[in-house]
């Protein structure tokens, strides 16, 4: 959890729950990180309970992932920065077009390839009827997108 891995590095953290910036409407942040529920699923109908919340990213792995794109960069300070992580297989393209259209800059900073988890591994038959993956595919790609807010303009000298 955040509040053991912060303790064990001697930080302090304060935790909020809720429904993505809601619980921080009005505050503005250096860095906001994002690891949104991004496994493709049969329909668009997402859990409100149980650990099928952690994953499950409506039909194209989107739902919740599009939402930070345009609520997160709301949340930072100019110059401030986004930083999300999702699977390779809901267009990081995408991603990139929907936080510059939301005034920031943006690439992708990272990427690595590892096997399927045991979640992808259940919807393997689902995302090769969709042409997400490849017959014989297990294993999937992440990438790290970083947004920077643009900083604040100069004050023009009298």
């Amino acid at each position: 959890s955040t509040w053991v891995n912060a303790t064990r590095h001697g930080r302090r953290v304060r935790l909020r729950r809720g429904d993505l910036t809601g619980p921080v409407t009005g505050e503005r942040f250096d860095v906001v990180v994002s690891n949104p529920p991004y496994v493709p699923t049969a329909t668009d109908r997402l859990p409100d309970h149980g650990v099928a919340r952690a994953f499950d990213g409506g039909r194209d792995g989107r739902a919740v992932l599009d939402r930070v794109c345009t609520e997160a960069p709301r949340a930072l300070v100019p110059g401030g920065r986004l930083l999300i992580v999702h699977s390779a297989l809901n267009d990081p393209g995408e991603t990139l077009r929907r936080l510059r259209a939301e005034g920031l800059t943006a690439d992708v900073v990272a990427r690595h390839e590892h096997p399927f988890g045991p979640v992808l591994t259940a919807r393997r038959g689902l995302l090769r009827e969709r042409g997400l993956v490849a017959p014989d595919q297990c294993t999937e790609e992440l990438v790290v997108v970083r947004a920077t807010a643009p900083p604040v303009a100069a004050v023009p000298a009298r």
